[in-house]
Order: structure tokens, then C-alpha cells, then sequence
């Protein structure tokens, strides 16, 4: 008997799913394309152009002739650039050879996670969580451990919620900090703590530094610039949020040298070099100019405290402050049993259809009354959007 194509899959493929930000942005553009005036928060994508500094530098590239292949694992220069900006920010002391540069920052953790994870390995992961973090640990074969935060203290993490969780099983516990999407940020002293407590099992700490320069109550910090820590501590970083160059497609790893040697040697043989262009402008990124930095933090904060007072204000919905990231995490709950909507999905597809307004649901990213909503957007859009969501509520009864 001819197999079906779904039979002829490899069953390793059905581990994973679809991600969620991709779909409902699929699902917005495919509206606008049909004329649709659609009001879009699902991006995780900053609206700002990338500056001008980085944009010339990818010119330069090509004016060169500098569009042949590279290193798989990255220039030299790239690393270097890598190396210099952590150190610089954060205290650290990483060589060339503990840096991987890699297709984005989804490509390094997915990298971590290939590498290190065998089948039956525990990895912890706070809720709510990333969309992929579930995805590339079911790839690998290994098992989610998720540790529950506590939404009324604002989704804060503490050390002692996953020493709780930690098990011999425990090979890795991936934190998010700001996070996405609930913009909590895990605070330096329990960061601190957690390391302590993870460093003695020998367990790995990946620490995702997406969002580490977008703040808005304390300073940049990462869990690698404790002395001693390199041994336990994987950094996974990228250029994407931090310099508006989510489509240049660079991320980069900070690890031992015998893990970046894992990875170096999969990524030959998946994705080879990153864009050579693409490295170019992320040195010129991290070596140059820093000005734009403080000035997306400015207007992202301006959008924060514009967005969730007026979340606040619609019927049958709570919303935490976020503290970092570009995101708001409101609770539906006292909304969802309107209209008969009963969960995040229903009012999120039905908002999208009647109101025009792309929203995440709340069960991408591990929570059932929530939906996510991206600030990095225009004010005019923020208004347009929470006066359709604001009015969609109200309509449901």
C-alpha cells in the first residue's frame, strides 16, 4: 500500500508544532493582502528602522565583494565584536573560540538544545514562556519541566521556584529575563542565587539576553559576568531587538569552548556561515554607535505606560506592568466568558475577524486566560488597536 505524505513524515517532526507569532502574523498579512485594515500586535519585532551606521556597513560589504562564504561558525571579526560589546556591557571575559555566531538568536538555542539535550533530559522552563523553548527540547528528545510563576507578583521568578523543580534528571534550565511575554525580569540577586544552586549539580543555566538592553527599572546584567560561572552558564544573544535587525538574521552563543564545538560542528552541516553582509552590519551594530539603544527604551516606555493603564480600563481584564521587553500580558479572564468565547484562541481569532486586531494567544505561551500584545508599534496604531479591543469586549456582552 502507497503511504500517505502525513504517514511518510518522520515522526520527530510531530514533537514540535507551528509557531504561534508566525501563524497569526501569516493570518494578518494574509487579511491585509485582501485590502483588510489590520491592526497587528502579534510581531515580537521593533518598528524602528535599523540606523543608518549598520545599514552603510552592509553596503560597504557589498561594495567589497564580501558575499562569499565565511567561517560556518562566524568570522573572526564577528566574534570579536561579540566578545568586546559582552565585556563591555556586562564584565565578561569570553575569547573568539567561546563565541558562535549563528542564523539569529532562534538558531543558537535551538543549537544549545541539539547539543546537550539527550532523550529523557529535564529542562526547566518558568510559564509563561517563549513560544520555542517547549518546541526545541520535545526536538531533542527531551522532557519540559514548566515552574509556574505567580502572576499577582508579576510574574517574578525566583531561585527557589526551580530548586523545587530540579531533579538528577536536570540538565538545563533556560531563562528568559526580560521575558517574553510577560516582560518580567528575574531580579540579580536571585538570578545570582539560582546560579549558586545550579553551578554545584553541574547543571546548565541558558540564559536568553534577547531583550537585556530593554529595561525599565534597573541596568543591563547577565548571570555570565560572575566570576567563575563559564563552565554552567550558556549565553544566547542576538542583534535582532537590541539594533532593530530582526530580518539581517544574526544571533550568537557564549560557552565553554567544548560546547561551541558541538555546535559548530551541527551548524556546518545544517545552516553553514550566517550571512556574510548580515555579520558585517552586526559588527558595525555592536562597535559602533550605541544612540539608538536608549532611544527605543525612551519610546518603548512611553508606549508601556500608554498601554496598560488603557488595557486596564477594558471591561474584564487585569494586566501586570512589564518591566522590561516590548510586551503586555493581560488577563482575560473576566472577559472570556463573554460571547461564549472560552479561551485565548476563540478570542483571538474572533478578534482578528471581527475587529481586525492580530493578538497571541495565551496558549503559545503556556497560560490559559492571557493573550500577548506587542508595544513596538506606532502610538496612532496603539490607539486604532485598543479602541477596537476595547469596543470587541464590550460588544460581547
Amino acid at each position: 500500500m502507497t503511504p500517505t505524505m502525513t504517514q511518510s513524515l518522520a515522526d520527530r517532526i510531530s514533537l514540535i508544532s507551528v509557531s504561534s507569532t508566525m501563524k497569526v502574523m501569516a493570518d494578518a498579512d494574509k487579511l491585509r493582502r485582501e485590502g483588510v485594515d489590520v491592526v497587528d500586535f502579534s510581531a515580537g519585532e521593533p518598528d524602528f528602522p535599523t540606523p543608518d551606521n549598520i545599514k552603510q556597513a552592509a553596503v560597504r560589504a557589498l561594495e567589497q565583494n564580501f558575499t562569499k562564504y565565511t567561517p560556518a561558525g562566524g568570522t573572526v571579526e564577528t566574534k570579536q565584536a561579540v566578545v568586546e560589546r559582552h565585556k563591555l556591557e556586562f564584565g565578561t571575559d569570553y575569547k573568539p573560540s567561546e563565541c558562535i555566531i549563528t542564523v539569529g538568536g532562534k538558531h543558537v538555542l535551538f543549537n544549545y538544545t541539539q547539543a546537550l539535550v539527550n532523550p529523557g533530559d529535564e529542562v526547566i522552563i518558568p510559564v509563561p514562556y517563549w513560544v520555542t523553548y517547549k518546541d526545541i527540547v520535545n526536538y531533542a528528545g527531551g522532557k519540559c519541566v514548566f515552574v509556574e510563576t505567580d502572576e499577582k507578583e508579576n510574574f517574578n521568578l525566583t531561585a527557589e521556584m526551580v530548586e523545587r523543580n530540579i531533579t538528577p534528571k536536570t540538565k538545563i534550565v533556560i531563562i528568559n529575563s526580560p521575558s517574553n511575554p510577560s516582560g518580567a525580569v528575574m531580579t540579580n540577586e536571585e538570578f545570582a542565587k539560582l546560579y549558586h544552586i545550579t553551578s554545584k549539580k553541574g547543571i546548565y543555566i541558558i540564559t536568553d539576553e534577547c531583550y537585556s538592553h530593554f529595561l525599565y527599572d534597573s541596568k543591563p546584567w547577565s548571570v555570565a559576568s560572575i566570576p567563575g560561572s563559564k563552565s554552567t552558564v550558556l549565553v544566547a544573544g542576538t542583534v535582532s531587538k537590541t539594533y532593530a535587525m530582526t530580518g539581517w538574521r544574526i544571533g550568537y552563543g557564549l560557552a565553554p569552548e567544548a560546547v561551541i564545538g558541538a555546535m559548530m560542528k551541527l551548524q556546518s552541516h545544517s545552516t553553514s556561515n550566517p550571512t556574510s553582509i548580515a555579520q558585517k552590519g552586526a559588527i558595525e551594530a555592536l562597535k559602533g554607535s550605541q544612540d539608538s539603544v536608549p532611544q527605543m527604551l525612551a519610546e518603548y516606555r512611553r508606549r508601556r505606560d500608554f498601554v496598560i493603564p488603557r488595557l486596564r480600563e477594558i471591561p474584564g481584564v487585569e494586566c501586570s506592568m512589564p518591566a522590561g521587553a516590548f510586551y503586555a500580558y493581560p488577563n482575560l479572564r473576566g472577559a472570556l466568558d463573554r460571547g461564549g468565547i472560552k479561551t485565548p484562541l476563540e478570542f483571538a481569532d474572533r478578534l482578528l475577524k471581527e475587529a481586525n486586531v492580530a493578538v497571541v494567544p495565551g496558549e503559545a505561551f503556556g497560560t490559559d486566560h492571557h493573550v500577548r500584545i506587542s508595544y513596538a508599534t506606532s502610538m496612532h496604531e496603539l490607539e486604532r488597536g485598543l479602541d477596537r479591543i476595547h469596543k470587541f469586549v464590550e460588544k460581547l456582552g
